[in-house]
């Protein structure tokens, strides 16, 4: 008996999920790119990790860039870690890159989450290196066209976020544009996901302003558009993640486009991360959907939040353990101007999930 059509469909479709490679983040391996190499030769490009053809041919034609994108990819790994410090997924499987697990590999919320930081990094990464003279292919951004206000008048260095956003984009979003590497849901998905990112970036620009005037008396304040910290925007990118939207690939008109599964009457915003595939709930290590387990991890036996014990350990218990704390303590200050502090030692009691 032959199977329906529409019945095929559907297991090529949800192969081509599961078997999707995620060679649009492989290049977050540059962070563990040797201090030793130069990267002043193109030569080097061939050498680094995690690269798709298309971006080692940018590494060779951008090469002044690529210490800055190094140094984006650290910052990656470090902003993600933190953001998700307190959470059952703590992104440490980002670190296994550009060798991911399922968490990581298949269209997931989490997936979501580090294409939009990756994407934002690498362009905050720019951006703030043209700020500080690291580029000689771009300087500080342009001055703003409207008045920054009473009592401010535009200067300083702009963080250059337009050449950010440029490279950036060419940069994070090269490995989606090549044909043949996953489904056109799963790079449908990516782009969103990194434009979402970028997109977090741009609110991400601020006024900054510096005083000036007689004995600090502020009179006049030197302003420029600047960017908030990476881990900022890494807040602000966890918040939509809590809040992602989980989409289909459905025709819409004459082609397929990505719609909300359960609020298909609307076409996906702009503004928030959408997945694919749900994720497990990380409670149990199974590699084989890349959860690593909460067991002995630290957790808080006084929040309410997902840090707490009875969240984080999914209800098995934890065990408690005592750990000795130096801290610096009794601090004086001395005329003129230095302060001594003591040290001292106090037991706190910690807990970890069974």
């Amino acid at each position: 008996m032959r199977a329906r059509p529409q019945v095929c469909q559907a297991l090529l479709f949800a192969l081509a999920l599961q078997t999707s490679v995620c060679y649009g983040i492989k290049w977050l391996a540059l962070s563990k790119t040797p201090a030793a190499l130069a990267l002043n030769q193109t030569q080097h490009c061939k050498q680094l990790e995690g690269l798709v053809s298309a971006q080692v041919q940018l590494c060779r034609s951008n090469l002044e860039l690529m210490h800055t994108v190094v140094h984006a990819a650290r910052e990656v790994m470090k902003a993600c870690r933190r953001a998700f410090a307190d959470m059952r997924w703590n992104c440490s499987s980002i670190e296994l890159a550009p060798n991911y697990l399922l968490d990581l590999e298949r269209g997931t919320r989490e997936s979501a989450f580090v294409y939009a930081l990756s994407a934002a990094a690498i362009s905050h990464a720019i951006a703030r290196a043209c700020t500080s003279g690291d580029l000689p292919g771009c300087s500080c951004g342009p001055v703003p066209g409207e008045p920054p206000g009473p009592g401010n008048r535009w200067g300083g260095c702009a963080d250059n976020l337009s050449y950010g956003l440029l490279m950036g984009a060419k940069f994070s979003d090269a490995p989606m544009k090549v044909k043949k590497t996953g489904s056109q849901a799963n790079k449908l998905m990516r782009l969103h996901n990194s434009e979402v990112g970028r997109q977090a970036l741009r609110a991400s620009l601020e006024m900054k302003c510096k005083c000036h005037g007689v004995s600090g008396s502020c009179s006049i304040r030197t302003c420029w558009k600047g960017l908030q910290e990476l881990q900022d925007v890494a807040s602000d990118l966890k918040t939509r993640y809590l809040s992602a939207t989980k989409v289909v690939h459905r025709p819409m008109g004459t082609r397929k486009h990505l719609v909300p599964k359960d609020l298909d009457i609307r076409p996906v915003k702009d503004s928030e991360l959408v997945y694919l595939q749900s994720s497990p709930d990380f409670c149990m290590k199974n590699e084989k959907v890349g959860s690593h387990g909460t067991q002995d991890r630290q957790c808080n036996k006084t929040s309410q939040g997902s840090d707490s014990c009875d969240l984080m350990c999914c209800g098995r218990g934890y065990n408690p353990y005592t750990d000795r704390v130096v801290e610096r303590c009794h601090c004086k200050y001395h005329w003129c101007c230095y302060v001594t502090c003591r040290r001292c030692e106090r037991t706190v009691e910690r807990y970890v999930c069974k």
